[in-house]
């Protein structure tokens, strides 16, 4: 059976393979366990964005069986990527792969990490070290990266784009940019940030959200461009907590909008528009609805890292808002664990 410090197994929930797949024509997120369902649970709401006949509703169909095929696929092909990507990939600045170094962090960005490991740091001394988007919805906003870093990633980041070097979609709403993890940059880049930086950060701004007991993450990088993506609807993560930089280049357009929880009612009701600063993050919690405007000209990139607590997940799968059914994956999965057995070596006991 399992013991106090057993190993755990990283998973994800079923319902990833059902629940909050994308459609992007009708700007909704559904459930799908088939026509029926579909029909009797989305059927009006479908109807009134511009699913109005048969031709519509059976490509709706496709799209939706083809994305649980995908979703299905996804951690396999995506070791596939991976693999591949290290043996054959010719890095164009090879300095970002070595283990993230201060040089590579906003002064600021280090004083409020620092300052969130004293003993005696408290949420108002921080709050002193960061710039409060809103209070009320709990957004803050601080530079990370400095210029010459964000520089040196963006080239990396357009160097392996233009390779040919299979590409996964970041996430299930956006096409276009790159999955740090199958790139090689989650161990030197993502998992530091994550370790020695944000947790004390978030232990201090979100405690109630499991900001002080972090242990994943999922990281990409997302581009906005015309006639590529060039805005993202309205959505929440799948993660407990969010840091959303802004890499650059030269955009106008694209602000981040932000309403309530995905929970509470006319959660959209005047939004909160803010505006992308490079190489400054914006820190919110994951169930906080919000999208990107539309693009006016010129590209946008953006590194998210979704913070994830299994400590909290475990509990309840913010996805489907129940109790997480785990299945094994890949990597970090989505964050949910699983103790595994402790073996038990039966000849020592002889």
């Amino acid at each position: 059976m399992a013991t106090a410090g057993a190993p755990r197994r990283f998973c994800r929930c079923a319902c990833f393979c059902s629940e909050n797949l994308y459609v992007a024509r009708y700007g909704l997120h559904v459930r799908f366990r088939g026509e029926q369902q579909l029909r009797r649970d989305y059927g009006p709401i479908l109807r009134s964005r511009g699913c109005v006949n048969t031709q519509d509703f059976r490509q709706l169909l496709a799209e939706l069986e083809q994305e649980v095929e995908r979703r299905q696929r996804l951690g396999q092909e995506s070791a596939a990527r991976k693999a591949l990507i290290v043996s054959s990939y010719h890095p164009l600045k090879p300095d970002i792969y070595n283990s993230l170094q201060d040089e590579a962090l906003a002064p600021k960005f280090l004083a409020a990490a620092e300052y969130s490991t004293f003993p005696g740091a408290d949420l108002e001394g921080l709050l002193q070290r960061l710039e409060t988007v809103s209070e009320e919805k709990r957004i803050y906003r601080v530079p990370v990266f400095t210029a010459p870093f964000c520089q040196a990633l963006l080239e990396e980041l357009e160097h392996f784009e233009q390779s040919d070097m299979p590409k996964g979609r970041p996430n299930t709403m956006n096409n276009y940019g790159v999955l740090l993890h199958e790139l090689g940059l989650d161990e030197p880049l993502v998992t530091p940030l994550r370790e020695r930086f944000l947790q004390p950060l978030m232990a201090l701004l979100y405690p109630d959200c499991g900001g002080g007991c972090l242990d994943s993450h999922r990281a990409f990088v997302v581009k906005y461009a015309l006639g590529q993506d060039r805005e993202l609807g309205c959505h929440y993560d799948n993660a407990e907590l969010t840091l959303n930089v802004a890499l650059g280049k030269t955009f106008t357009g694209g602000a981040l909008y932000f309403g309530g929880l995905f929970q509470a009612p006319a959660s959209l009701t005047e939004p909160l528009e803010v505006e992308h600063v490079v190489g400054c993050g914006i820190l919110h919690r994951g169930g906080q609805l919000h999208g990107a405007r539309p693009l006016g000209t010129g590209e946008r990139w953006n590194l998210v890292v979704w913070l994830r607590a299994s400590a909290v997940r475990n509990q309840l799968c913010p996805m489907c808002c129940r109790k997480p059914d785990l299945v094994d994956d890949e990597g970090y999965g989505d964050g949910f664990t699983r103790e595994e057995p402790t073996m038990v070596d039966v000849c020592a006991l002889t």
